[in-house]
């Protein structure tokens, strides 16, 4: 196209442009737009500052007939064009979250995208992390109390030595997550609610579970070794194969809950039918 312009019979040329007195030909385009064509021309390589719009840059190509920088170009406005909304969030975003927020304020990272991200030993104390996709979220000694992390994916998410007083985690996934160590049991009496909560593969061992609402939880091939279970309710509970070692039972709630292949050994107070038989 270009050398069609230029052609030296007029009747070849596609375009008649008009020239100065040197003999220079006058295009009325965008040189802005031009100059990264130019570019490409010389050495082969697409490249654009951060100002220069690649839309214009493709109108450009488009009407000189540069064919082979069309792809590069419409590859470039299509990455551009991807939503940003689902990438997920790192742990300089929250920190920024964090110190930019009140104490007094509430912060909301409802159904956002944390997957991955390290929190790990952050005050997040009375966030809302509803229906948040926290996979394989590091929270390793993270003081999560009183946080909303209903039906919040936490599959595979290292929750080790978190701080869980009060915390909503009704319907909540965390297949496969470690919560080793984990402290539930608030000295003034606030129950943490895990209803319906899928911890199927869990590693709990050690943790203070007091109380706690597991009602109708999935805990199949769970190990709540050595777990403090005082007066948790675990009525319609599927401990199927859980691991129970160990841990403190007494006047836990059962009634109604999957035993089957469940380990009770050495177990710190005896389980009596009552607890199990509606």
């Amino acid at each position: 196209m270009l050398a069609r312009m230029f052609a030296g019979e007029d009747s070849n040329r596609l375009w008649l442009s008009v020239t100065d007195a040197n003999g220079a030909f006058l295009v009325d385009r965008s040189p802005r737009y031009f100059e990264p064509i130019l570019s490409y021309l010389r050495h082969g390589q697409l490249i654009l500052d951060k100002s220069i719009d690649p839309q214009g840059v493709l109108e450009e190509a488009t009407f000189f007939g540069i064919e082979s920088i069309v792809p590069l170009l419409e590859s470039m406005i299509q990455d551009e064009q991807k939503p940003t909304d689902n990438f997920p969030l790192g742990r300089r975003d929250v920190i920024s979250a964090l110190i930019k927020t009140s104490h007094i304020s509430e912060l909301r990272f409802q159904g956002l995208n944390l997957a991955g991200a390290d929190l790990s030993r952050l005050d997040l104390r009375n966030i809302n992390f509803k229906y948040a996709n926290m996979q394989g979220v590091k929270l390793i000694g993270a003081n999560l109390a009183f946080c909303c992390l209903e039906r919040a994916d936490l599959s595979h998410a290292n929750l080790e030595g978190a701080i869980l007083l009060g915390v909503k985690m009704l319907c909540a996934v965390l297949e496969g997550a470690n919560l080793k160590t984990c402290n539930f049991e608030d000295p003034a009496g606030s129950r943490a609610n895990l209803e319906g909560v899928n911890l199927k593969g869990a590693i709990l061992e050690g943790s203070q579970m007091a109380s706690v609402n597991l009602r109708v939880a999935t805990l199949k091939h769970a190990n709540l070794q050595n777990c403090d279970l005082r007066g948790a309710v675990l009525a319609g509970a599927d401990l199927e194969n859980c691991n129970l070692s160990g841990s403190d039972l007494h006047e836990a709630n059962l009634r109604g809950a999957n035993l089957k292949g469940a380990a009770f050994e050495l177990m710190l107070t005896p389980l009596h039918m009552s607890q199990t038989i509606r």
